[in-house]
């Protein structure tokens, strides 16, 4: 849900050398991760439906404060795993750049920004459904949480990095982003209701899919171990 907008050339090349390197860094814990991992052949089936269906909801932009959408990204963390789910980030994220949507240069930012949405919802969820938290509530608020944590990382990576060209002073920058983050945490509540009614339904035709396993937690989740 949360993704930095703006153009090429919109952040000192210092900044985009940090969260390349650090996105990159991210992905190749993500790949190891996935080398060691078991991953059945319907969670890649479900990897695939889910990149898609991210993807095309990526594209729908509200033109609200630099823009603002929602991406599934928590969906797709919790129904295929922590490490499939960056995946999908990752490759959603240089589809919409090969588009326009995001610069090149901002991809490492990104990647990390949405990467971080699906793996700490993925957590989040397993731990609530420990708790015995039925799933409508464990995945509402475990994807509400996810979203919130990306556009706050995103809004630090705005203000730490700076913009070039901007005149503003980098405390009026801060409550600049502040507002932008605040517009993304109120679509993540909403997505995240979304999240939580696929995800219930889910659990009611096939909880097989699910990547937390059942509610007793006996079982290993379906997609990646964790």
């Amino acid at each position: 849900m949360a993704h930095i907008h703006l153009g090429e050339g919109s952040f000192p090349l210092w900044a985009l050398a940090l969260w390349t390197l650090l996105g990159t860094g991210l992905m190749a814990a993500v790949l190891y991760r996935v080398r060691r991992g078991k991953i059945q052949t319907s969670q890649i089936a479900l990897a695939g439906v889910g990149a898609a269906a991210s993807f095309a909801i990526f594209q729908l932009n509200i033109p609200v404060w630099g823009g603002v959408h929602m991406n599934l990204t928590a969906l797709v963390g919790i129904i295929a795993g922590p490490a499939l789910g960056a995946l999908i980030a990752l490759v959603v994220n240089i589809f919409s750049a090969a588009l326009g949507h995001g610069a090149v240069g901002l991809l490492g930012a990104n990647v990390m920004i949405n990467a971080g949405e699906a793996i700490a919802a993925y957590y989040i969820f397993r731990t609530l459904v420990r708790m015995d938290w039925d799933v409508f509530p464990a995945t509402a608020s475990a994807a509400i949480a996810g979203l919130s944590a990306g556009a706050v990382l995103m809004g630090a990576i705005i203000v730490i990095s700076g913009v070039n060209g901007s005149a503003l002073p980098r405390a009026d920058l801060a409550v600049a982003v502040a507002g932008l983050v605040g517009i993304n945490v109120g679509v993540a509540v909403v997505e995240g209701l979304l999240t939580g009614f696929i995800v219930q339904f889910l659990a009611s035709v096939r909880p097989d899919l699910l990547a937390g396993g059942d509610r007793s937690g006996r079982d290993e989740p379906a997609g990646v171990t964790a």
